[in-house]
């Protein structure tokens, strides 16, 4: 079963998850892409370490290699929405990046 994947859109129609992608080097690129993909085939049954809950229904996709990626996302019926993503420079995830994805999450409803 394949999972639909959808990128948080801004009301200026920005995809702010996508354009963060973008600017990363090519090595990181295909490690995200890799883990997206993984994400799209197994869903809620993908496995650490790839995946971690942060709350109730916003989950953290782990991406590590020379850059330490993180995107938040959640699930929705059948879809998934990537909502936020960004570079983790400290052992613990930043709580402002948590807000935003979070304040994205609400808007999803």
């Amino acid at each position: 079963m394949s999972w639909n994947i959808f990128l948080y859109t801004t009301n200026r129609n920005e995809k702010p998850v996508k354009e963060f992608i973008k600017s990363l080097s090519s090595s990181s690129i295909a490690k995200v892409s890799h883990t997206i993909d993984f994400l799209k085939e197994y869903g809620h049954f993908l496995k650490m370490p790839h995946p971690k809950k942060i709350e109730n229904n916003l989950y953290e996709l782990r991406i590590r290699g020379e850059q330490e990626i993180r995107i938040f996302y959640t699930f929705r019926n059948k879809n998934i929405y990537l909502l936020h993503a960004f570079q983790k420079q400290s052992q613990k995830v930043p709580k402002k990046e948590i807000k935003i994805a979070l304040e994205r999450l609400k808007l999803l409803t």
